[in-house]
């Protein structure tokens, strides 16, 4: 997730005055030299090996670089925090969500009228960051970018697009952040672990906070 940051939905206007929202995949890794891109993605197998035996919290700069056999200033360079690293990581199992909602089949996909566009969205990332809840955790855990992160703005700028396409009342932007909101990694877990909630309730629960706003 190393691309520019922005902290809202990219937009141009149209003809009859109104935000057209522009809908783009993010999260490519940089341009690099071919030598730059082949250590960048030798340091990103390291981190995803040493993330799948200890634990993504437990994930260090240092532990890096010393199974990595680079100096601690390489990692920071590449990655600039420990955060930055986490979202790297992130970046494969984020795009591959990021085709599905963008290209892929009904209803997920663009052949879908919108509003059941948007209640499948919303399954499918509850599903999606439960898979991958120990990564998403760690790196939202310190993360005070996350709702500046191109991924966090491509899935607002899906969302407000569904809306506005559904004919949703009122501040779509805001009733967007609203919806997200209920699809926080932090608060998906504490709901299945601590409250002991289930997937399938998690999902109902998306499905009737979707008719509430646009019915």
């Amino acid at each position: 997730m190393n691309s520019p940051l922005s902290s809202s939905p990219p937009a141009h206007d149209t003809p009859d005055g109104r935000r057209d929202l522009a809908l783009t995949p993010v999260g490519e890794p940089p341009h690099l030299r071919a030598d730059a891109a082949r250590n960048r993605s030798r340091l990103l197998e390291v981190a995803a090996r040493l993330a799948a035996e200890r634990g993504a919290a437990n994930l260090t700069m240092e532990a890096v670089a010393l199974a990595a056999q680079v100096g601690k200033g390489t990692v920071f360079r590449r990655f600039g925090d420990r955060t930055g690293l986490l979202m790297a990581l992130l970046d494969h199992h984020e795009r591959q969500l990021q085709t599905r909602f963008l290209t892929g089949p009904a209803p997920l996909g663009p052949d879908a009228p919108a509003l059941e566009r948007l209640r499948a969205f919303g399954a499918a990332v509850i599903r999606h960051e439960h898979t991958h809840r120990d990564l998403y955790l760690a790196a939202h855990a310190e993360s005070g970018r996350r709702h500046t992160s191109p991924a966090y703005v491509l899935r607002l700028t899906h969302v407000t697009l569904l809306l506005r396409q559904a004919r949703t009342a009122g501040d779509t932007e805001l009733v967007a952040h609203t919806l997200l909101g209920y699809l926080d990694p932090t608060l998906v877990h504490h709901l299945l672990t601590r409250r002991g909630l289930s997937l399938d309730r998690l999902e109902s629960g998306w499905y009737d906070l979707v008719a509430r706003y646009t019915s």
